[in-house]
């Protein structure tokens, strides 16, 4: 049973950062989604900044841990996609284009919500 949750922590990981990707698209329709969007780009954020563990990477490493697998041994990033999906040495470009694509979709949220919030006084 436990393997099965380390699975599936690993699963919500990638879940959670697919949508720091592209959750601030998702606001333009659907507002709301823009404050749990929010919340996760300031985790990003202050991890890039400060060393912190993420609480899903401490999760799968308990689980890790109580199903007797390895551990991941660096973070959740390091483990399944630096290096994997691109090589390490892109790591630092990889990183800007996702943040910038992150930064497109908050200024179209806030545009789009500007522009809603003239037509509605008119």
């Amino acid at each position: 049973m436990a393997g099965f949750l380390a699975e599936a922590v690993m699963l919500l990981h990638f879940a959670v950062l697919a949508f720091l990707l592209v959750g601030g698209f998702f606001a333009w329709r659907w507002r709301g989604v823009i404050y749990p969007h929010l919340a996760i780009g300031a985790w990003a954020i202050l991890s890039l900044l400060v060393p912190v563990t993420c609480p899903l990477t401490s999760a799968e490493e308990f689980f890790r841990a109580e199903a007797g697998l390895p551990p991941l041994g660096t973070g959740f990033i390091d483990h399944y996609i630096d290096g994997v999906w691109y090589p390490e040495s892109a790591s630092t470009l990889v990183q800007l284009v996702l943040g910038s694509i992150v930064i497109i979709s908050w200024v179209g949220f806030y545009a789009g919500h500007r522009a809603a919030r003239r037509l509605s006084r008119c």
